[in-house]
């Protein structure tokens, strides 16, 4: 009995748990699967989320097999090495939603994916609710041009389909084109009317302009988008660079700028979430209506509110509807100007409108000119200046709202709309000149205290000026309550240039 015992305890001894070897818990598994036992230790976590692995990439691999299992994602092998910025992860299988455009899910696109559901949740909402407004019609017109409908999704990423979104680059509407390309592209855009802001007109000047890309990027919408944000000339320098006409590829590079590299995976998130909002969290949207609306032609220059009038609607409605135009009226040189009516009231606006005088279609009611601002001037100095706000005069010139102004030539108003408390006087036409230019006046009652300097200052003309135009002399006192000449201006074709010492 004695010598069974001692033999057992020689036999548990010889044994390798009884050394201090700890075998996997796997180890029957392995053994069934047909693979040798591995030491496996677990994963060590590092800062920012990240693991190292300490086991072999060859174990862990065996250990898959053995459980029957794909490559774990709690691991991160350390060979080969490469960049964060470059790393895309093999994202489980996703049924994507149908679509004219080819969808990719990579985790560039899923970082966009998740932000919009997150971060950018809210803004994202308000995105989706004013798609149904513009979606259809902006559909229509791809479809017309042979493009694909999914196309609506870069005015989304481009402006939330906003027709008053602008840029601190200057680009403007839902299609956020630069003044350059879009009258390359047939937009009107002056004092009166910016097309960029047109939704229907902006999106065949878009359509036009993708469809050329297209062709540019050799039929690979990837390029194309890419080029509609950066410029054609940017992405072709890129692909003579990197050698390459993978959008992924080029975006590996330090060449093109960061919006660029994501302009791509954010187009393709948005469609993704757009086409299935549900699914993706946004099940309890409230959708604007599409817009409709009837159109007329316009043949002279004609008072909005007087639109308005005619069809019983508010004035904010026929802005809402005519964003493209920048002032209370149609353009005065624009003589088949189509203005957009709510659904249904063409037939009565035509028959009230004919019955209208056209003296009396239009009453002026803000004059604009140029004014250089000085060296302490800003926005909201000028602005009080001239009874308009900073936001106004940003947009009117195209500016920030904290732009620097000193030195910059600025067009401004002369008055604001009526109901205005200045004691600056309307301007008054004077007796007409020769040809169609008319000359404005603009009065002002002096206020005690006034002197014939300060108000040259303030209007930005000269003393002598001043004094000539209202037969004063230079060192004369300004008596309060007496009406003089601050200003005097030409106008042509709509524009009004100031009078002054030449």
């Amino acid at each position: 009995m004695n010598k069974i015992l001692i033999l057992f305890i020689t036999i548990l001894l010889a044994t390798p748990a009884a050394a201090g070897e700890l075998r996997p818990a796997t180890q029957g598994l392995a053994a069934v699967g047909g693979s040798s036992p591995v030491d496996f230790t677990m994963a060590s976590a590092k800062p920012g989320g990240t693991y190292a692995k300490d086991a072999v990439p060859a174990q862990e691999e065996r250990l898959g097999q053995a459980l029957e299992l794909p490559p774990s994602d709690f691991f991160a092998l350390d060979e080969p090495k490469i960049a964060a910025d470059e790393l895309e992860l093999k994202l489980p299988d996703v049924d994507l939603p149908q679509s004219d455009i080819p969808l990719t899910l990579n985790s560039k696109v899923e970082y966009f994916v998740n932000y919009f559901q997150t971060v950018g949740r809210t803004v994202f909402a308000r995105w989706l609710s004013r798609s149904e407004r513009y979606i259809p019609m902006m559909k229509q017109v791809l479809k017309k041009e042979g493009l694909p409908e999914d196309l609506v999704y870069l005015a989304m990423i481009e402006s939330g389909f906003s027709p008053h979104a602008y840029s601190v680059a200057s680009a403007v509407g839902p299609w956020q084109f630069m003044s350059g390309t879009g009258k390359r592209y047939a937009l009107r855009i002056d004092q009166w009317i910016d097309e960029r802001r047109d939704p229907l007109k902006s999106t065949v000047a878009a359509a036009m302009y993708l469809k050329e890309l297209y062709g540019i990027f050799n039929k690979d919408w990837y390029l194309a988008a890419a080029g509609y944000n950066a410029g054609e000339n940017k992405i072709l320098r890129a692909i003579d660079m990197y050698d390459s006409r993978d959008f992924w590829q080029l975006s590996k590079g330090s060449y093109l700028k960061r919006e660029t590299k994501e302009y791509v995976p954010r187009l393709l998130a948005a469609a993704i979430i757009a086409k299935d909002p549900a699914r993706y969290g946004f099940a309890d949207v409230a959708y604007l209506p599409p817009i409709e609306f009837d159109t007329v032609v316009i043949a002279s220059r004609t008072d909005l509110e007087l639109v308005a009038q005619i069809c019983d609607v508010s004035y904010q409605t026929i802005r809402d509807l005519n964003p493209e135009l920048r002032r209370w009226c149609t353009p005065p040189d624009y003589h088949h100007y189509e203005l957009k009516l709510p659904l249904g009231k063409k037939r009565l606006f035509e028959a009230e409108y004919a019955k209208v005088p056209e003296e009396k279609r239009f009453v002026e009611k803000v004059l604009y000119t140029r004014f250089k601002a000085g060296k302490r001037d800003t926005l909201a100095s000028i602005a009080g200046r001239f009874g308009s706000t900073p936001q106004a005069l940003a947009e009117l010139n195209h500016l920030k709202k904290g732009a620097k102004v000193k030195g910059k030539t600025l067009i401004v108003p002369l008055l604001a709309a009526s109901g205005s408390s200045r004691e600056e006087a309307k301007p008054e036409q004077a007796e007409a000149r020769k040809g169609k230019s008319r000359e404005f006046i603009k009065y002002y009652i002096v206020k005690e205290g006034d002197t014939l300097i300060a108000l040259a200052k303030r209007f930005n003309v000269s003393a002598s000026l001043l004094a000539a135009w209202n037969n004063l002399k230079a060192k004369v006192a300004l008596r309060p309550g007496k009406r003089i000449i601050v200003a005097k201006y030409m106008e042509k074709k709509g524009a009004m240039t100031p009078l002054g010492d030449g």
